[in-house]
């Protein structure tokens, strides 16, 4: 993937050096740290709660003080900010041909945990979307994690999972995350888990459309690449997780989809480069 020299994104926030006590993009003081620790000691609460609390839930955060951005010479940072900065251009563009502006998201760098307008972040949990405060959470690590003990490797495979997380929002701003979540609270846990799926593999559908138009626009892509993202596609879905966790394949449990849907809805995207035919939430053959 030939992404060196492009435009980065400004709305990356660097919180690796603030030991995942960063809400926001606001500083918390060793007082507070200590009274919150006191406090979860006290009342068996998770001090990183606490610190929530005492915090505030970072709503209007992004509108508080600018964001860190990475330092100088951070390759892997340069390389998200780029992705990200991509998919900027590629929804504007999109979401302008349907007559609507695209609201860009921000994109947190952090280590360990952090706190976000939906709670607590772990590292643990994957890269992940936060509608509340329309920020995607990545600790690089999971790159690392994603090639070294899930055997997907590249840059490529990296900007896959960027463009997913975007995808989310884009869903967001479409109504769409409002919509499906307010269907869900109705709903039965196994059947809460099969819309989760939809919605997953309409964000993989989506982020297939930002790769058909980014390579349009830029050609950036070598030999390789596209095959790159399919496999890590393929990597973590849940049949293949579960499998490797050495758990029995448990559908009911899934929440992102087999890895045969992962592929076909992201090569659906890559393909058509039309958002009209990613419509998970209806099609009767996922």
């Amino acid at each position: 993937m030939k992404w060196g020299g492009n435009r980065q994104s400004s709305n990356v926030e660097d919180r690796r050096g603030s030991g995942g006590f960063g809400l926001g993009g606001r500083g918390i003081g060793i007082g507070t740290l200590l009274v919150a620790l006191i406090g979860g000691m006290l009342f068996g609460i998770d001090p990183l709660t606490m610190l929530s609390m005492m915090a505030g839930d970072g709503t209007d955060a992004r509108q508080e003080q600018p964001a860190s951005p990475p330092p100088p010479g951070d390759v892997q940072a340069a390389f998200v900010s780029t992705v990200l900065a991509d998919t900027e251009d590629v929804w504007a563009a999109i979401m302008k041909q349907e007559g609507s502006s695209y609201r860009e998201p921000g994109l947190v760098l952090f280590r360990g945990a952090t706190f976000t307008s939906c709670g607590r972040g772990s590292a643990s949990m994957g890269p992940f979307y936060c509608p509340e405060d329309e920020r995607i959470y990545l600790d690089l690590e999971f790159f690392d994690t994603l090639a070294n003990q899930l055997g997907a490797a590249g840059d490529f495979a990296q900007a896959y999972v960027i463009a997913h997380e975007v995808g989310h929002h884009v869903q967001n701003l479409r109504g769409i995350s409002q919509r499906v979540n307010q269907a869900r609270a109705r709903l039965a846990p196994a059947q809460a888990n099969a819309l989760s799926v939809r919605v997953e593999l309409q964000a993989d559908c989506l982020a297939g459309v930002w790769a058909y138009h980014s390579q349009k626009s830029r050609g950036w892509l070598e030999e390789g690449d596209i095959e790159e993202a399919l496999n890590a596609a393929a990597q973590i879905g849940d049949d293949t997780l579960q499998r490797k966790s050495r758990h029995a394949v448990v559908p009911e449990s899934f929440t992102h989809g087999t890895s045969s849907q992962r592929i076909h809805w992201f090569r659906q995207g890559l393909q058509t480069g039309n958002i009209m035919q990613c419509d998970t939430l209806e099609t009767g053959n996922l």
